[in-house]
């Protein structure tokens, strides 16, 4: 009854600022240039790391790749990831590599009109603009599909796109990435993929009444994941606590393979099928050191 209340104080607070943050307060949806020259191999391998194609992909219903139309129910709503292949009216085929950075790591439309933070851009913030280049190259391959993008679901008042503004302001860190100087290249690389494009903490960071994740309580796990789901906690404590080892966890993270022989299902089954089990040795070493270091 408390969440509800609370959830109910904060929704009728959101549209009342959202309201007014909508004529006062536009946001900067200035291009900002991107002169790097993309790869599409690895900016491929870059998508399959940042979740693009379990994220935007139907495979309950067969559908196309990148096309959309997955559903991601919340308390907020039902989300609709939409289509992003090269198709000029349903996807992305009439977009720049420019307008595709503001999109991604701002998580701003060409129109200034925010997304909602189901599209982790908070995360992507932490690309750098050699990513963009090759992220955007790999899209380009993608074959157009036409399907239209489903409408955002949501619940009165959060669909008002307005409100946005306000929980930006208050909740949104877009900081880029940062390596720590005492730390070793692998180990800073596999902070870079976890909290960058493989956004490890969209999942495994409990959530405050508005949605947005409570840092201080990184990757300790959360309950109330979309489509009803639970995430269990993936700090260094709790994996060292379950017997998690470097070896096993690249190998979990690699073939979806438990150390008992159980396997990983629901979300993280396909977050394995679909993303890490493409993912090279390396980069899973550099994961799981990342993950199990205590210092």
């Amino acid at each position: 009854m408390k969440r509800l209340l609370s959830l109910f104080i904060f929704a009728l607070t959101l549209v009342g600022a959202g309201v007014i943050a909508m004529f006062v307060w536009p946001l900067n949806s200035q291009y900002s240039k991107i002169s790097e020259i993309g790869d599409a191999n690895r900016g491929a391998y870059l998508a399959r790391m940042s979740g693009c194609i379990a994220c935007h992909t139907n495979t309950e219903k067969n559908g196309a790749p990148l096309a959309g139309g997955l559903s991601i129910k919340t308390a907020f709503g039902t989300f609709y990831s939409p289509n992003l292949t090269t198709d000029k009216e349903f996807g992305i085929g009439d977009w720049n590599v420019e307008r595709f950075a503001l999109a991604v790591r701002k998580g701003i439309s060409s129109s200034g009109e925010p997304y909602y933070p189901a599209f982790p851009y908070p995360f992507y913030s932490k690309l750098t603009d050699q990513d963009i280049a090759d992220l955007w190259a790999a899209f380009q391959t993608v074959p157009p599909v036409q399907t239209a993008s489903k409408s955002q679901d949501m619940s009165f008042p959060f669909n008002f796109r307005s409100g946005l503004k306000l929980w930006r302001a208050a909740f949104l860190d877009q900081s880029p990435f940062i390596s720590e100087p005492n730390k070793n290249e692998l180990w800073n690389r596999g902070k870079y993929i976890v909290e960058g494009p493989a956004h490890c903490g969209a999942c495994h960071t409990p959530r405050n009444f508005a949605g947005a994740r409570q840092e201080e309580l990184q990757l300790h796990g959360a309950s109330d994941l979309p489509n009803g789901g639970k995430s269990p906690p993936i700090t260094p404590e709790k994996l060292q606590d379950k017997g998690w080892t470097i070896s096993n966890l690249k190998y979990a993270l690699k073939t979806g393979v438990l150390p008992d022989g159980d396997a990983f299902g629901g979300t993280m089954g396909e977050v394995v099928r679909d993303g890490t089990s493409f993912l090279n040795d390396d980069d899973l070493t550099a994961i799981a050191t990342y993950l199990l270091d205590k210092d």
